[in-house]
């Protein structure tokens, strides 16, 4: 039988210019990364608000399989923070092994 995992919390995001970013990341889940980089690949650069309404999001998914928290394509940092990187949001809490 699998264990459940807890997923870490979206803790922080300074990207202002994501519909999902109202006083917090209000998406249900988030994905982080590719192969090459970091970044949040739910960011929604647009001025329309999106989300569940509540400050709430957690890591669903990070395919940064090079990055210490990460063990099986999951996050297991007990929270991350995402903010800018250009004009894209990256995950600040990616740490190379």
């Amino acid at each position: 039988m699998t264990q459940m995992m807890e997923m870490p919390r979206v803790q922080t995001c300074t990207v202002s210019a994501c519909g999902y970013n109202h006083d917090g990341c209000t998406a249900f889940a988030i994905t982080i990364g590719s192969a090459r980089s970091a970044e949040c690949d739910t960011f929604v650069d647009t001025a329309d608000k999106g989300g569940i309404g509540k400050a709430l999001a957690q890591v669903g998914a990070c395919k940064r399989a090079d990055c210490v928290h990460n063990t099986n394509l999951e996050c297991g940092a007990p929270a991350i923070v995402v903010g800018e990187s250009g004009e894209k949001a990256d995950c600040l809490t990616y740490e190379a092994k």
